[in-house]
């Protein structure tokens, strides 16, 4: 028979094993402490640890995404909106995020929402409406540069969604509305600026060779006569004399049938 004792000492085994080998997946690592002192990071896969003198923290590697929630910001211009945002990130050094933050994940939140009230601040509206991946990718430079003692890397930034007020939004629209108008303006100045100037070269001509005017007037005669709705009358070509009716009407032409 097994003696107490040696069951004791298997016991004792089996659960010294089961604290001392550790397992972590592909995704994760282990920092490790040995009696309160950073001995480094593990993983993945299989490692031992001696119990009770040995402590690991597991730290994810995959990329996070956060939500900054929605801030209402005061503009350059004095434009009050509601804006907010999505970072995308990841733990590069697993040792760091343990040893020189707190709750890296809280941290980044807070840190990525007094950095756009700070960098929104310092722009005017217009910037904010139009420039928006330009300001995606200065909100990422900053936030990489202050977490980057933390061993995080921050992938992307996306300003998700800008609310403004109701009188904004009207007074946005009636710019709009007055931008479009001054366009058709200059679109119609500008057409009839070239009108004149085709006239003008028209008239040299005509003043230089007289007969084309003539042949001028004898092309719109025959585009009238086409329409065989009034009367038209004209000089002679020989001179002098009164010409030949060009055109009937309808309603002359029913006159006489009847």
């Amino acid at each position: 028979m097994v003696s107490f004792g040696t069951m004791v000492v298997v016991i004792l085994v089996v659960l010294i094993l089961t604290q001392a080998i550790k397992i972590v997946k592909e995704y994760e690592r282990a920092v490790i402490f040995r009696i309160g002192r950073l001995l480094g990071a593990k993983g993945p896969g299989l490692f031992i640890i001696i119990p009770i003198i040995d402590s690991l923290v597991k730290i994810d590697l995959r990329v996070v995404t956060i939500d900054v929630p929605k801030q209402t910001i005061i503009t350059r211009d004095n434009v009050s909106v509601d804006v907010d945002a999505v970072i995308y990130y990841r733990v590069i050094k697993p040792t760091d995020v343990v040893t020189k933050v707190e709750n890296y994940g809280m941290a980044t939140i807070m840190l990525a929402q007094t950095t756009l009230r700070d960098i929104i601040g310092q722009i005017e509206l217009d910037d904010l409406l139009s420039k928006r991946e330009e300001l995606n990718v200065k909100l990422q430079e900053v936030l990489d540069v202050a977490t980057d003692p933390w061993g995080i890397k921050i992938t992307a930034v996306t300003i998700r969604d800008v609310s403004l007020p109701e009188t904004m939004l009207r007074a946005i629209a009636k710019q709009a509305e007055a931008e479009r108008e001054r366009r058709s303006r200059v679109i119609l100045a500008d057409g009839e600026y070239q009108a004149s100037a085709k006239m003008s070269e028209a008239a040299e001509l005509y003043d230089k060779v007289p007969s084309t005017m003539k042949l001028r007037e004898l092309q719109t005669l025959a585009e009238i006569a086409r329409e065989k709705n009034l009367i038209v009358v004209t000089t002679g070509v020989g001179g002098g004399e009164v010409g030949t009716v060009a055109g009937l009407t309808r309603a002359f032409t029913k006159a006489e049938e009847k």
